[in-house]
């Protein structure tokens, strides 16, 4: 087979709407003869370059099965941290609204990444990436990571013990699985000013 027909059957084994880089596809020839590839497939329709080196077969939306959509700005961006090696996470912001420390949502959806500052823009979907300090991708995977990027955002004096109670509960967190999370997040230096909260909260899941 040639390496447009190698192209064109993995890409057609692809679940729709989800992103993809094109180095995955290098394996199967030089470069110029696969980007040369996924560049006939995007003319024909069968592919839409959703950024620089990603890619999507585009699917119908179930309601109106005469629009097709390529993939969600959400999924390309982290589709492209993924295939870079970077830490990728939800801002504070987006965190402390999730776990009910804020009540007003995020105007843009926001991550945080260990890699350069991007924008991802499909349609009119806009994902903005910035690149922040390692410290604050801490956790990246876990339930505390949320919490504690929540936290880097707020302001302790202004937060009661009560809702930092129910964000633990919205974490899935029962009192004896709290309570060595908040000890580590204790002796985390960015959120200092929280200590005395953060003990108080220990206290009453203890009680």
């Amino acid at each position: 087979m040639s390496v447009a027909e190698l192209v064109k059957a993995r890409v057609q084994r692809l679940q729709k709407g989800s992103p993809f880089p094109v180095e995955g596809f290098y394996a199967l020839g030089s470069v110029a003869s696969v980007q040369k590839a996924m560049s006939r497939l995007t003319q024909q329709g069968i592919l839409v370059r959703v950024a620089k080196g990603m890619y999507a077969r585009p699917k119908s939306l179930k309601n109106l099965p005469s629009v097709k959509i390529a993939a969600k700005a959400e999924d390309v961006a982290l589709s492209w941290a993924k295939a870079n090696g970077h830490k990728i996470v939800p801002q504070g912001l987006d965190s402390a609204y999730r776990l009910g420390l804020q009540t007003q949502a995020p105007v843009k959806t926001v991550y945080w990444t260990s890699g350069p500052s991007r924008e991802f823009r499909i349609g009119n979907q806009l994902v903005v990436v910035r690149h922040t300090a390692e410290t604050k991708l801490r956790w990246a995977s876990k339930p505390m990571g949320a919490f504690y990027r929540g936290l880097l955002t707020l302001s302790a004096e202004h937060t009661s013990v009560e809702k930092l109670k129910m964000a633990i509960y919205r974490m899935g967190l029962s009192a004896s699985e709290a309570i060595p999370v908040l000890h580590k997040l204790q002796l985390v230096p960015q959120l200092r000013q929280w200590q005395n909260k953060l003990q108080q909260l220990q206290q009453e899941l203890l009680s």
